[in-house]
This record gives C-alpha cells, structure tokens and sequence, in this order.
C-alpha cells in the first residue's frame, strides 16, 4: 500500500527500535568536510568562490550581497508574502521577549553573588536555498537576546543571486550582512573568518548533511546551537482524532527528504484509516515521492492507554509530539521529551514551522533528552559574580584551602591563606549592582 507505515504493537516492541535509533551517519563525508573547511581557512575569499563555483554552478562576483539587491529583492516578493513575513517576525519576537532574560544578585553574609547575563557579540545565521523561515526563527531570538551583529550565509541561486525571500526577511529585520556561501565553505568562512567574511561567535541554523558535520568539527573555534538532523514528528492519537488530520501532520514532516514520522494511537481503527487517508492524500502530493521514502521509514505503534502512548513518545523524544487527543492538556504533564508540543487539532505543527511563535530550530535524533528548541539563552553567556567580604573568607577559606590541598593544588591553598594571614579589608561594596545587571 502506497504511504504504508511499519506497524508495532505497544511499547514493548517499539522500545527496542528506538534505543537503537541514531543520527545520520557522517563517516562517509567526513574527510571531504574536513578538506574543505582546511581550504576555507588557508585560502580565505579565494577557496570560497572556487568552492562555489564547483559545488552551486556559480561564479561570484562578490561573496557579500550589495544593498541594491534587497530592493531589488522587495520588487519580486508579492506584498501578501512580505506581510506573512511581518506576522511571523512579530509573533516570534512577542514570544521570545517574554523569556526570562536578566540574570540575579542576593546578598550573602556582607558580600554579593549572583550571575551577570551577557549577549554573544556576534552570530552566524545559516539559512538553507529559499528557507526564509529559518532565517526569522533563528535571527529574531538573537536579536531579543541583544545579539549587536548578526552575519547571514545561504547558497546562491544558479544566476548567482540569493533567493529575494531570503533578502526580504533580512531587511525586515534590519539585517545588511548576507553572505551568497552555502554548504561545508560557509560555515568554515563563519567559523575562521576570510577576507570577505568576519568570523563571527557562534553559528546557528539547520543544514544538508555537510553543514551539520561541518558545524560539528569547528565546534570548539566557534559556538554552535546544535546538530539538526532529519525532522521528525509523532503523532500521538486517541478515537476522537480526524484521521485527515492525522494524515495531514504526518505527510507535512514526511516531504522533508530523510524524515521520519510516527504515529502512536490506541484506535485501532483509527490507525486503519490513517493508513488509508495516507494513502489518498499521496497522490496528489507534489513531494510524494519523497513523503512516500519518509512513511517507509516510519512506525505506526498501537498502544493500549493514552498513558502507554505517552511512555512511547518519551522514549522516542520526538523533534515535534502532537496531541490530537480529546484533552492534550490533561496528557501534558507526563511528557518528558520533546523538542516541541503542539496541542490540539488547531495547533498544527506545520503552523509551527512559520508563524505560532517558538523557533522551528528544534532537537532532532532523540536529542530532546538533553536538549532544547532555539531559544534566547542560546545567544546569552551566563557568567557568575562573586563578591566575597572579609568575614565571610573567614569562614569558608579555611575549608577551601583544606580541600585544595587534598587535591593537590598548594598554590589554590596558599592564595586563600594569604588572605587569612593579615586583616585583609573587605571588597568594597558594590554600590551599582542593579546597573550591572541591566546594562
């Protein structure tokens, strides 16, 4: 049957195929990633217009996009595209700035601790082809966070121009700074800086296999938010669920090329027609051929309890769990592990993708075990402060100095002794603590 997912009975059989459940292999690309990011940085701008030139069927001019093009760009994308654009922006900004952001300071026995929340100076935004959407889901949260510069790289059509939606969403944000680079050479330019490109401090954005490995090998030089892999969703549904609706949110990650969707319900016979409505939905699909590669990778779990469903959707942590259940919230609280939650038969995680509010950047790869969707304190460093006073040290040095030298460490020790040893005044008081907090 066209559309035809692997079916699983319980958690029982579906425990042991998700444990075993990896990332993409990299190995096979490893060595040609590691060749181009060495290029990148010994040859700066010249290894980039070559690379371009091999891998987009390119050559530039000028690897930075000039201002006339995002004029330009503004004349080609029809006015209803520019204003969904605004939406979502907007959306995505009204969500963020009610992130908690500021960092705190108490008084501790005469002195101040507390943590100082500072933005990254500078990011790197990759925005694969056309993904505008991508572009606002990762700059918005950056500029909440306070993000002073934030560089765009995305691959060149094969006219040499950035797609105009790209552009468009660039200046809706105030962003100049696009790069016509895509692939492995992009990050590398981002990470080690060229002629053309300033290195920036952390870079963000999903990407093809290639960009993903390439993030993760300069991680280290430079920041990184995560390594998304293939999108995924799970679908988790009982008998009051819409079996269209169900077909409709499994296709819409199943387009992606490498995705894999699942379904959990405990209706038999909405699983039936599920499997069905798959099957019709297809045939009219423009990317059926991929969506139908994506379902063959997929799992349809019958469960027997909403309880034993959400036990499977936690052990797989889905990039995107969707609730079509007569009362999500109610299923809410035994949730685990997700990258996002969508809610509902009108919470869609398609809507999701563009314009609900939280970036669409989300842990792929079982990663929701540990990690987050993108989010403001990914563009922040948290740096603790520590104002100790005199009587204080008192108390806790010679505890300290004991355990440094059960670690070895007789400098650490001595330091502290040496404050001990003579009436040492106190730091003075920090008289604009709230100022430092805010600035």
């Amino acid at each position: 049957m066209m559309g035809a997912m692997r079916v699983l009975h319980g958690l029982g059989e579906a425990a042991p195929l998700f444990a075993a459940r990896q990332g993409p292999d990299s190995a096979a690309h490893e060595e040609a990633v590691r060749a181009i990011l060495a290029r990148v940085r010994a040859e700066g701008d010249a290894a980039l217009f070559d690379l371009t030139e091999r891998f987009d069927g390119v050559r530039l001019g000028a690897l930075q996009v000039p201002e006339a093009a995002f004029a330009a760009a503004e004349r080609e994308v029809p006015a209803a595209l520019q204003d969904a654009m605004r939406l979502s922006a907007a959306r995505i900004r009204a969500f963020y700035e009610r992130q908690p952001q500021e960092g705190f300071l108490y008084p501790a026995e005469g002195g101040l601790l507390g943590q100082l929340v500072r933005p990254v100076t500078r990011v790197g935004v990759y925005a694969p082809a056309a993904l505008f959407s991508t572009l606002l889901m990762c700059a918005v949260p950056a500029q909440v966070a306070g993000v002073r510069e934030i560089a765009v790289a995305t691959p060149p059509r094969g006219d040499g121009r950035v797609a105009p939606e790209i552009l468009v969403a660039a200046r809706l944000l105030g962003l100049t700074e696009v790069y016509a680079v895509g692939g492995a050479q992009a990050i590398g330019a981002l990470a080690y800086g060229t002629e053309s490109v300033p290195r920036v401090d952390k870079i963000v954005g999903p990407g093809n296999a290639y960009v993903v490995l390439a993030k993760r090998l300069v991680f280290g030089e430079v920041g990184i938010e995560a390594l998304p892999g293939p999108t995924e969703t799970l679908v988790l549904a009982d008998e009051s669920a819409e079996a269209h609706h169900v077909a409709a949110d499994l296709l819409a990650q199943a387009e992606h090329a490498g995705a894999q969707p699942v379904f959990v319900t405990t209706s038999e016979a909405l699983l039936e027609a599920v499997q069905l409505e798959l099957t019709r939905q297809l045939v009219t699909l423009p990317t059926r051929e991929v969506a139908a590669a994506s379902l063959g990778r997929g799992y349809a779990v019958l469960v027997g309890t909403l309880e034993e469903g959400v036990e499977v959707a936690n052990r797989y942590a889905p990039e995107h769990l969707c609730l079509l259940v007569r009362d999500p919230w109610a299923v809410l609280p035994a949730v685990e592990h997700a990258g996002g939650v969508f809610l509902g038969a009108s919470s869609m995680e398609a809507l999701g993708d563009y314009a609900a509010g939280p970036s669409h950047v989300m842990p792929t790869g079982a990663t929701a075990r540990f990690s987050s969707a993108l989010n403001v304190r990914d563009f922040q460093k948290v740096i603790p402060l520590v104002n100790v006073s005199a009587e204080t040290l008192g108390r806790i040095g010679p505890a300290s100095a004991q355990m440094a030298r059960a670690e070895g460490l007789e400098a650490h020790a001595r330091a502290i002794e040496a404050r001990l040893k003579r009436d040492a005044p106190g730091d003075a008081p920090a008289t604009a603590a709230g100022a430092v907090l805010r600035d």
